[in-house]
């Protein structure tokens, strides 16, 4: 997944003549790239002032040169382990909440990865945006992507698609994402570190960060465009369930109806996407590994925990994430308390 050879993906997909263009451009920029150590990976790159694996930055420059946005397309957008999996089974079970029985529902028998397009895989998946332009609108779409590194098509105040994006206090952001690196690590290579996954993490040096860097992107966003980008925090979500239920509901422009009220839709979808529920769920037990899914539907289900960093770190890790986060997003108006 990480190898980005053009000529071998080229003899492997056919590709279009503007792909083929894409694909060339990618591997003359790779080498010219900053390098660091990746968390489970051989390297991250800097591109654009964000760190990210070489599949990431090809997705990235793919949706620029080939994605056309619909205006009803929807983005579940998030820095990894920050509520992924939840912001996909919870926007999914909104917009098709008429479609499904809750004691049938999808989310009971898939991951909602295998519901929810990630977009950075999907724009390449077969070397052409077939898989993308033929999904019925409106698309629900999935990625990790920064705010900054979407095309203004999709930004600009004349785009009338939305993104949903969550993020989480960056203390168990960084255990979460310790945990997640070694469950992937390759076969042979020691584990990461806690104090080593601390240091990189600091830098920012992480996959899609710096953290504080790409939450502020959608941060701002949301301040400047608050029809177009809804931000939620991990920490309120599971404080106050019903109420960002309603908040993303009212966002999409679907709320719910007296009827629904009555019915306890709402409490049904909580209920229906709580960590409790989908971790139990048979096919999140899996874990089961292949080429085309590296990643296991156990590996996203640890403990979905608020504060569970006091665990793991050190006072002294706390104070300094506390200190980066405070010099970061003074000024903002964005907390995490």
């Amino acid at each position: 997944m990480e190898n980005s050879n053009f000529f071998a993906i080229e003899k492997e997909l056919k590709l279009d003549e503007g792909y083929q263009k894409t694909y060339k451009n990618v591997d003359e920029l790779l080498p010219t790239l900053l390098r660091s150590k990746g968390w489970w990976l051989d390297q991250l790159l800097q591109y654009q002032g964000f760190w990210l694996s070489t599949y990431g930055i090809r997705g990235s420059m793919l949706i620029d040169d080939h994605f056309s946005p619909r205006p009803t397309d929807i983005i579940v957008a998030t820095s990894p382990k920050c509520g992924t999996t939840w912001l996909r089974a919870l926007v999914f079970s909104i917009i098709n909440r008429n479609s499904f029985d809750f004691s049938d529902h999808p989310l009971r028998k898939a991951n909602p990865r295998d519901l929810v397009h990630f977009l950075e895989a999907h724009i390449r998946g077969d070397g052409s945006t077939a898989s993308i332009d033929g999904l019925p609108s409106p698309r629900l779409l999935s990625t990790h992507l920064p705010y900054s590194l979407f095309p203004e098509c999709m930004t600009d105040d004349t785009s009338a698609c939305r993104f949903v994006y969550i993020c989480r206090d960056p203390k168990d952001v960084l255990v979460s994402k310790w945990h997640f690196a070694n469950k992937l690590r390759p076969k042979g290579v020691p584990p990461l570190s806690l104090e080593e996954a601390f240091d990189l993490f600091c830098k920012g040096v992480s996959h899609y960060g710096p953290f504080w860097d790409h939450v502020l992107g959608y941060w701002k966003a949301s301040l400047e465009s608050p029809k177009k980008v809804l931000c939620l925090k991990y920490e309120d979500v599971k404080k106050e369930p019903l109420g960002c239920v309603r908040k993303v509901a009212n966002f999409l422009g679907l709320p719910f109806t007296p009827e629904e009220e009555n019915q306890e839709i709402v409490e049904e979808i909580v209920k229906l996407c709580s960590f409790e529920n989908m971790s139990n769920q048979d096919v999140n037990k899996s874990d089961t590994r292949s080429q085309e899914k590296p990643i296991s539907n156990s590996d996203f289900f640890r403990k979905g925990e608020v504060g569970d960093w006091v665990n793991h770190l050190s006072p002294q890790m706390s104070e300094i994430l506390d200190q980066i986060t405070e010099q970061k997003f003074q000024g903002t108006g964005f907390s995490f308390h």
